[in-house]
């Protein structure tokens, strides 16, 4: 039996242990994906007010404004939420390159057997 958070028109994401949400962000004219990260309750309340993409890192265990330090902001067209609100869909216009890498995309690889092989 479905809940009010998949049925429901409430905000109420949910949040795993460690007070996380998966984010998918991709491109707002082609659709290509162009990152995954995590967000936490303060990340998604600014990428809210703000419009602009903000993530928890992990690694550093704080919160980031992509593109902070190299100029490549996401500037949020329109989000959407999974249905148990676990994920979050960010459609987004690229300033620049999403990955930290220079790639447009972090998913620049194609698996293949035991090996990558880059994709144009």
């Amino acid at each position: 039996m479905a809940d009010d958070r998949e049925t429901g028109a409430t905000l109420n994401p949910k949040y795993d242990a460690n007070g996380l949400v998966t984010a998918v962000v991709t491109d707002s004219g082609d659709g290509q994906v162009l990152m995954l990260a995590h967000m936490n309750a303060e990340a998604l309340a600014r990428t809210q007010e703000t419009g602009i993409a903000h993530f928890w890192s992990r690694s550093r265990q704080s919160l980031w404004m992509k593109g902070e330090t190299s100029g490549n902001v996401l500037r949020v067209v329109k989000m959407r939420i999974d249905c148990d609100q676990d994920a979050i869909w960010v459609i987004a216009d690229a300033a620049g390159p999403a990955c930290h890498t220079g790639e447009r995309s972090c998913f620049y690889r194609r698996i293949e057997g035991e090996g990558l092989v880059r994709v144009d």
